[in-house]
């Protein structure tokens, strides 16, 4: 296939699905008890599997791939795919079979949120078998997205999608600027604040934007510091001088017009990104659908690493899932076998994650799959560069921090601390509260 013809093939495709990896780390609203979807596990047969997920642009097409490659292996394998409408499905079916002792209303897999994973491993130790036998190698994957999956020193899930933090910029921009992509990578927060601060006045773009509700910059910065807003289970704001320095660093930001903190997510994605009001966009990798939204722009964009306190190269992750066998799985072997072959670096990977990102925009987090042709064709929207490439490789240097199921309640409070602190506050009062919401949330004394 020709680079021309996969780049609009991937554009199309990721268009309509990538940004479910953004709706898939964000925790619905608790509306209730609802009626999930049922499977009847006892009439598979030996070559039948079942699974829950959610997102039919997105994750739909990585597990429809993944069935057709493990047909070279077993002509005759089924997946019997429930569409579930939302993450939350699936999280309400497993504490619905927990909380009554049923597992039998589970499939044999299930896709599960990477930030939730652990508390429902935790809270309902007996709906889940673990994989840790499986034909894979665990090498093969980054340490920061096994720690999601990785519970009690047991494997339990195969990791699909790839949240990797990029950092987009408009290279005509920084050109115009006197700047270039090597200009922007491996510096320090100060220096991109000088960057941008020339940006702006020359061309009255910002050189980043984020959503101010739903901010993700805190922990992505913290990240990429090797830094987490958790300490052993608690959260950890107000004697954590990382934290500080990042949000100092957010909020000279934005007083120097180099960050625009969008009113919400539609602010964010249709005003900032798709208005085009940004030259640089840092986020998860689903945020490229959004990027390439604007035609006008194709061939002037390059990904990077984030910079850092110390103008190190940064990495980061923001988002992602995970498969999961259930205790309702008869066919135990069958399931990791499948997993194994397909998302597990076996030998249906490749074809299996070529296959989901040209139909899904699905990004491999497994490095050997990552090495295909597919992933090193370059992007004519990103000026050829191969991005999906350098994106598996720059998933391998994530590093892995404490994770808490309270993350996007941490998220929410940090978020109105910086709104607070930019309107005048005194930023240890306001990280003091946030700290004390969180502990409160969680129960802690």
């Amino acid at each position: 296939m020709k680079r021309k013809a996969l780049s609009i093939l991937l554009v199309s495709a990721m268009a309509v699905g990538m940004l479910a990896g953004c709706g898939s780390s964000e925790k619905k609203a608790d509306s209730g008890k609802k009626e999930t979807a049922k499977v009847d596990t006892s009439a598979e047969d030996e070559h039948t599997l079942s699974v829950f997920a959610w997102d039919e642009n997105f994750n739909i097409p990585a597990l429809e791939a993944a069935a057709e490659a493990y047909k070279a292996k077993d002509p005759d394998f089924k997946l019997n795919i429930s569409t579930q409408s939302q993450s939350s499905d699936v999280e309400d079916a497993v504490t619905l079979a927990g909380s009554s002792g049923d597992y039998s209303t589970l499939p044999d897999i299930v896709l599960f949120q990477d930030h939730y994973i652990n508390r429902y491993v935790n809270d309902y130790p007996e709906a889940w078998q673990d994989v840790n036998d499986a034909n894979i190698n665990w090498d093969d994957f980054g340490s920061e997205k096994l720690s999601y999956s990785t519970i009690n020193d047991k494997h339990y899930g195969v990791p699909v999608d790839n949240g990797t933090v990029i950092f987009a910029y408009r290279t005509d921009i920084l050109k115009e600027c006197g700047y270039t992509i090597d200009d922007v990578t491996g510096i320090t927060w100060d220096e991109f604040d000088k960057i941008g601060k020339e940006v702006y006045d020359k061309t009255g773009k910002y050189l980043l934007s984020m959503d101010g509700d739903g901010n993700d910059l805190p922990y992505m910065m913290l990240q990429a510091e090797g830094a987490s807003q958790f300490k052993d289970g608690k959260p950890n704001f107000t004697d954590n001088k990382t934290m500080a320095d990042i949000i100092n660093v957010i909020v000279k930001l934005k007083k120097d017009n180099v960050l625009y903190l969008a009113n919400d997510w539609s602010d964010y994605t249709d005003q900032t990104i798709v208005g085009d009001m940004v030259a640089g966009v840092m986020n998860g990798n689903w945020i490229i659908p959004t990027i390439e939204q604007v035609k006008d722009n194709s061939g002037k964009w390059e990904i990077t690493s984030m910079p850092t306190l110390t103008g190190k190269e940064g990495f980061a992750s923001n988002g992602g899932s995970s498969l999961y066998v259930t205790a309702n799985c008869k066919n135990t072997e069958l399931a990791k076998d499948f997993l194994a072959y397909t998302f597990g670096g076996g030998e249906g990977s490749k074809q299996t994650y070529d296959n989901a990102l040209k139909n899904g925009g699905v990004i491999t987090t497994c490095i050997s799959a990552g090495e295909s042709d597919v992933y090193k064709e370059g992007v004519d929207y990103f000026g050829g560069q191969p991005i999906y490439q350098k994106i598996v490789e720059m998933g391998a240097n994530v590093p892995t921090v404490e994770q808490s199921d309270y993350h996007y309640t941490a998220r929410e409070q940090i978020a109105a601390a910086i709104h607070n602190i930019d309107d005048g506050a005194k930023a240890t009062d306001e990280l003091k509260n946030a700290q004390d919401q969180v502990n409160f949330a969680m129960g802690n004394e």
